[in-house]
This record gives C-alpha cells, structure tokens and sequence, in this order.
C-alpha cells in the first residue's frame, strides 16, 4: 500500500493527464459514454434508498443488507456523521487512482477520459434551486427563532456521477471484461457504492472545453414525455434545445462547456439507467456562475422550451468536478450529420 502523500507518481492517476501526459487524440466523432450514477454506502434504510445486491460491503466483503441496523458492519464508514466526508473522500482519491492504474497485465488505455463529478449539498439543484433568500417574518425582520424554522433537507436520488467516455461501445466491453475491472475495481465499487446506475450514452458537443479545468458542473437527468418515442425526443433535445441553450447570450457568458449524452442502452440490467433519456451537463468556472445562470432572463427560455419536452421533476444538481483520466486535447464540437 502506497502511503498518502507520496511523490512517486507511477500509481497516480497524474500520469494519464496533463501535464504529465504528453499525447493526446481529439475527434469530431460522437463518442461512447457509461454515465454511471452511483449513491454512496451508509446507514440509509433500504426502503429509502436502493442498494444493489452485493454492494455496501463489511469488511470481509459480505453485504450489509440492513446498513441502518448493522452500520457499524460498514467497511466504508461506521460513523454517520462522518459518511458523506469519508465517501467523498474515498471516490476521489482511493477509487480514482485505482481506475486509472495499469497493473501488470491490464490497461485503461482505452479510456479516453474519467471525470468524477461529485454532489455539492450547497450548490442549485432541483430540490432548492436559486435565489435563495433571508427568512423573513411578517414585518421584514430576521427570525427570531431560527431554530424553530430550519428547512428539511430534500436529497437528490444520486450523490455523484462517474462520466467515463470511449471511442466506441466495443473499447467499453474490451476494457471492462479485463479481470482488473471485473473483479477488483468493481470490488472496490461495491464497498465504497450502494448502487451504481450505469447506462450507455452517445456524447454530443456542443459547447467544447477551451481549457478542460471546469471546476463545477450542472447535471441535468432529463425523461421524456411519454408520448415522444426516445429516438424522436432525443433529435428534438439535439436540434431543437440545443438551438435555445445556444441562442442566449447568458450561455456564452456563463457556461464554459455544455454536451448531451443520449442514452443508446445501458451495460447491465438496469431500469434506473433505462429510464435516463438525455443527461445534460454543463461546465462552469465556479457556483456563483451557475446561480447566476439558472436566475438569469435567459434561463427562463430554456426552461420553457424544456418543460414541452419532458416530464415534470427532473432531477439536476451541481457536483465539483475530478479529472482522473484525460487523453481528449483539444475538446472539439461533435460534428453532427446534415
């Protein structure tokens, strides 16, 4: 075991990155992503949050299939209050660098890049999305007894999103079927997840990375309405929404980055996945960009057009961005057919 803090950097995920990486590919072909929505392991009742079979896992590697009654059996973390930290901790940089690392035998060459957006708790999402205001009472005053009126939190079903992008559907299955991620990446997988929802998704650029550092991103998890067939929904989201997002000046002062993932499948039997029409994700420099977007006039547009397309309640949320791998330079806008 490498202890924490070492400047060997062969096991590191730096070595598949710049600047310590010096060769790059870029490609205006659309490219092959597994979106995987994961949600940590905690003492969350099962009847509230799913748990995959196998997952949340004790230290002998056993599931914790009741984590709220046994959550000291937990390998990630036995102490509640320390769940979220220790998870947070863990995805970025114990998971991260073991993604990434070539051991004898194996290869992520094949990944083109790794990002790990991680769930921000303070930044917009639908459960509260911005302004946010001072609570007030009836005369204009701050409360009094804010004790008495602290808000409930509302948690969005995911706590992250692995955004894992290939050449093709073929590189997913060679590179996964390696026994390094068949069985010891996705070991680590079910001791630091709960659930994973990993779906296939075709990405489209629109708004390409000028310098691959955006340091927040807006996830967007969108459904259709049910009388728009996938395909029909996913050429109107393409052409359509992106016409609108693309049309405001409020895009271009704010979001630094912004593509679509149309879902084509999913790797494992999985109906979370299934039900992901298109996942937006926008890249911004920081939080107060993303606020100042989402309550701009602009924005108001591109929630309109929206709202003709999908399902009432989509989820989004704002997360910090990881790169753990990183062989796309430059970033070019998907070439989409005439």
């Amino acid at each position: 075991m490498t202890a924490p803090g070492t400047t060997d950097r062969s096991r590191t995920d730096q070595v598949h990155r710049a600047p310590h990486r010096r060769s790059f590919t870029a490609t205006t072909q659309p490219l092959t992503v597994t979106p995987a929505f994961v949600t940590r392991a905690d003492a969350t009742p099962r009847q509230e949050r799913p748990q995959d079979a196998g997952s949340a896992m004790d230290s002998a590697g056993h599931e914790v299939e009741l984590p709220d009654v046994h959550r000291h059996d937990l390998a990630l973390e036995s102490d509640p209050n320390l769940a979220f930290e220790h998870f947070d901790e863990y995805w970025r940089k114990v998971h991260g660098p073991k993604f990434a690392y070539d051991e004898p035998g194996s290869t992520a060459e094949l990944v083109l890049r790794y990002d790990q957006v991680h769930r921000i708790p303070a930044g917009p999402s639908s459960a509260w999305p911005p302004p946010y205001s001072a609570m007030t009472d009836g005369s204009g005053r701050l409360l009094g007894d804010p004790a008495a009126h602290v808000p409930g939190y509302r948690r969005p079903r995911w706590d992250g999103l692995a955004y894992i992008t290939y050449r093709t559907p073929d590189d997913v299955t060679t590179t996964l079927d390696q026994e390094k991620f068949a069985r010891r990446v996705v070991a680590d997988e079910r001791t630091v997840f709960r659930k994973v929802a990993r779906g296939l998704a075709q990405e489209h650029i629109l708004l390409p990375s000028r310098l691959r550092r955006e340091a927040v991103s807006l996830v967007h998890i969108l459904q259709r309405r049910p009388e728009l067939p996938r395909q029909e929904f996913q050429r109107r989201w393409l052409t359509e929404h992106a016409t609108v997002i693309l049309s405001q000046p409020a895009t271009h002062t704010y979001v630094r980055r912004y593509a679509q993932l149309h879902t084509v499948g999913t790797t494992q039997d999985d109906p979370d996945a299934a039900l992901m029409d298109v996942i937006d994700i926008m890249g911004f420099a920081c939080m107060n960009d993303v606020e100042d977007y989402l309550t701009s006039t602009d924005y108001e547009a591109v929630a309109h057009h929206q709202r003709s397309l999908t399902l009432d309640g989509c989820e989004y949320w704002t997360g910090l961005n990881y790169t753990v791998i990183d062989r796309l330079m430059p970033e070019l806008p998907t070439a989409e057919p005439r």
